[in-house]
C-alpha cells in the first residue's frame, strides 16, 4: 500500500513507499576532464565524491541491499548501449545533481542530460499545475553568475548552506587539499541530506526515455556562448470563453487567449505557460503574448526582432475578424515565425469538426501551412497530446531560430580604407563580429544565399 503524509504542504514518502521504490536517488552529472598524459584518471575525484554521496544516502534511508543510491555514467560498461542506459536512468531517477564548473556548461553532453531530466518536471507541472523542482546543483568549481546559462541561473538554491569554504573553492578544491578535509565532509554530508529531502518530498513521475543522441542541450546549440538566454516570442492565436462559437465547450478556454488549454483534462496548465517552460529549458527567454493584442502583427512586413512560435487554435478562426487578421499576417510571409497547431485527439467536439476546421486553416494561412509541412509536418498537421507537444517543440524552436538568423537585419561596418570586412548579424540572437574578408568559393556561395532552403 502506498501512503503519503503531509507536513507543511510538502508530501513525504512513508517507509513502506521508499522501500518499494528502488529507483536511484540521484543522477550525478559531470563534465569529463580530458587526460593529460600522466596515466592517472582525471575524474577519479568525481568518482570519490559519488561514492561518498552514496554512502551518506544509504545511511540516511532504508534502501534495501542491492538498491542503487545513485548513478554515474562510469557505471556503464564498455559495449553497453550508453545512450539507452542514460535515457532510462534520466527518465526514472529521483534527483538530478549537476556538478557546476566552466567545463560543465561548455559540454553539450551535460546540457543534454540536464534537458532530459528537466522535461519530467515540466510535464509534471503541465499535468498538475504544481511546480516540482528536483535539481540539486553542486559546485565542483565555482562559476561566476554571469557565466551561468538561463536554466542554471533560475535555480533557487543557497550554496552557502554547505559552508563558506565550499562556496569559494568548490568540492574540487576541498577534496584535493587535506587542509580542507573537514569542510569537504561537511559539504558532502549536507549535499546528501538535500538529495534525500528533495527525493522524498518532491516526487515527480517517471518519464519516457529521451533519445540522448537526438536530445537538444539545455545550454543552447553547440559552440554558442554560455550566458544570457536568447529571446523567443510565443504568440497565442486562440479564442476565449467570451467569444466561442455556439456549442463549443468552454472548459478548454479562459478569460484571455493565454488561458487556452487544448489538452484539458489531461493537462491542468494553460499551453502558453507550458510552452514558456519548454522554451526556457532550451536556454531561451520566452515572451508570451496574444495574437489579438500583438501590435507588431498586421502592420506590414517588418524585419524580425526575434524568432517566434505561433500556437494556433483552429476554433479561433470561427471569429471572422480574427480570421481576417490571421490571413493578412500569413500574406506577409514571415518565415521566422513557425506555427504549431495543437489538436487534442480526446476532444470529441474538435474531432467531429476536424475536416471543416482544417480546411478553413488551409484557406486562411496557406503560407504557414506550406512552410509547416516543409519544416515540421507534425506541427502543422495537428499535435495530438501534451507529450507529443513537448517532444516536438525543440524542433520547431530550432527552425524559428535558424530562419530568424537568415532574415534578421544586418548592419554594415564603417570602413576606413585597407581591407573590407564581412558583415555579421547584429541583434538579440548574436553579437556583432567582423572578420577580414577572404575569397573562399564555399563561403562566397554561402554569403549569396537568398534564404531559401
Amino acid at each position: 500500500m502506498r501512503v503519503l503524509t503531509q507536513d507543511g504542504g510538502r508530501v513525504h514518502a512513508t517507509t513502506q513507499q521508499r522501500a518499494a521504490d528502488h529507483r536511484p536517488y540521484f543522477f550525478l552529472s559531470y563534465a569529463h576532464t580530458p587526460g593529460y598524459g600522466r596515466g592517472t584518471d582525471p575524474d577519479m575525484w568525481v568518482e570519490r565524491l559519488f561514492k561518498d554521496l552514496c554512502d551518506h544516502v544509504l545511511a540516511m534511508t532504508d534502501l534495501p541491499a542491492g538498491a542503487p543510491a545513485g548513478f554515474i555514467d562510469r557505471e556503464i560498461r564498455s559495449g553497453e548501449g550508453w545512450s539507452e542506459r542514460l535515457g532510462e536512468v534520466l527518465a526514472t531517477c529521483r534527483v538530478f545533481v549537476p556538478l557546476f564548473s566552466p567545463r560543465y556548461f561548455a559540454s553539450e553532453m551535460c546540457g543534454k542530460e540536464w534537458y532530459a531530466f528537466a522535461q519530467r518536471a515540466i510535464h509534471h507541472r503541465a499535468r498538475s499545475n504544481q511546480r516540482a523542482e528536483a535539481i540539486v546543483p553542486a559546485l565542483w568549481v565555482p562559476v561566476p553568475p554571469s557565466q551561468l546559462p538561463g536554466p542554471a541561473e533560475r535555480l533557487q538554491f543557497n550554496h552557502r548552506d554547505f559552508g563558506d569554504r565550499y562556496v569559494s573553492d568548490g568540492l574540487y578544491g576541498l577534496i584535493k587539499l587535506r587542509l580542507f578535509a573537514e569542510e569537504y565532509e561537511r559539504a558532502v554530508y549536507e549535499l546528501a541530506k538535500r538529495i534525500v529531502n528533495v527525493a522524498d518530498t518532491i516526487r515527480i513521475g517517471t518519464g519516457r526515455p529521451v533519445d540522448y543522441r537526438l536530445a537538444p542541450s539545455a545550454f543552447g546549440p553547440p559552440n554558442s556562448s554560455v550566458g544570457g538566454p536568447r529571446p523567443m516570442q510565443v504568440t497565442i492565436a486562440a479564442a476565449t470563453r467570451h467569444d466561442l462559437p455556439p456549442g463549443r465547450n468552454p472548459d478548454y478556454y479562459g478569460d484571455s487567449p493565454q488561458d487556452w488549454n487544448p489538452y484539458h483534462p489531461a493537462a491542468a496548465r494553460p499551453l502558453a505557460y507550458v510552452a514558456e517552460d519548454l522554451v526556457r529549458s532550451l536556454n531561451y527567454q520566452a515572451t508570451i503574448s496574444s495574437f489579438d493584442e500583438e501590435t507588431g502583427h498586421g502592420e506590414g512586413k517588418q524585419p524580425p526582432s526575434r524568432p517566434e512560435i505561433l500556437l494556433v487554435d483552429r476554433w479561433a478562426l470561427q471569429d471572422e475578424d480574427r480570421c481576417r487578421r490571421l490571413a493578412a499576417f500569413d500574406a506577409e510571409n514571415r518565415p521566422w515565425v513557425t506555427m504549431i497547431v495543437p489538436w487534442n485527439r480526446e476532444d470529441h467536439e474538435s474531432m467531429a469538426a476536424e475536416a471543416e476546421l482544417t480546411e478553413k486553416l488551409e484557406q486562411t494561412m496557406p503560407t504557414k501551412m506550406r512552410q509547416g509541412r516543409a519544416y515540421c509536418r507534425a506541427a502543422a498537421k495537428g499535435v495530438p497530446s501534451m507529450e507529443a507537444f513537448g517532444q516536438l517543440l525543440p524542433q520547431v524552436v530550432e527552425v524559428a531560430a535558424q530562419q530568424y538568423l537568415r532574415h534578421a537585419a544586418v548592419y554594415p561596418p564603417a570602413t576606413g580604407g585597407g581591407h573590407t570586412e564581412r558583415t555579421r548579424l547584429l541583434g538579440p540572437m548574436a553579437q556583432t563580429n567582423h572578420t577580414p574578408e577572404t575569397h573562399d568559393p564555399a563561403t562566397d556561395a554561402e554569403d549569396t544565399d537568398d534564404g531559401q532552403s
